[in-house]
């Protein structure tokens, strides 16, 4: 009996001195997994924060005159109409010859295409159904203004003639 006893309080003795190294072995764990946790919410919060910094501007809206978002689309989409309509003015007038286009307006709205290319290419990938990237957005944001001039001052120039 002895023996059993002995044996008893042996194997007793071992699973209480695991039982303690795995207390302490969890407790090490949850200290781990709540820095962990930590962690991963300050990466998220950082990511989310860097991400909604590609979608708001960060001072005073859109474009020089700080508009929201959705009157900046507008202004976008009026420049864009004006910019097409003075180049299927000027294509019209080309093609009918009944006008000889001087050069500086020629020159003018191949630059008037050149600063507005961002928007056409907007509208074209818009339409397409494809992707728009940010790079594109800020683009867009950048020329519109200067297109919105280019369009307006080959609009003058056309009805000068």
């Amino acid at each position: 009996m002895q023996y059993n006893e002995c044996l008893g309080r042996s194997i007793y003795s071992i699973f209480s001195k695991k039982q303690a190294d795995s207390n302490g072995f969890v407790d090490n764990m949850a200290k781990w997994n709540k820095q962990l946790d930590h962690i991963i919410r300050t990466i998220l919060f950082l990511l989310i924060s860097f991400l909604s910094a590609c979608s708001i501007p960060l001072f005073g809206g859109y474009g020089s005159e700080g508009r929201t978002r959705e009157e900046f689309a507008k202004y976008v989409e009026d420049v864009f109409r004006l910019q097409n309509h003075v180049t299927s003015q000027i294509m019209i007038l080309m093609e009918s010859g009944e006008i000889e286009l001087q050069q500086s307006l020629v020159k003018a709205e191949q630059q008037m295409q050149e600063i507005c290319s961002p928007i056409n290419e907007y509208a074209s990938r818009d339409i397409d159904g494809l992707n728009i990237a940010v790079s594109l957005l800020r683009r867009v944001e950048k020329s519109a203004e200067a297109c919105d001039k280019a369009a307006q001052n080959v609009e003058a120039m056309l009805n000068d003639l």
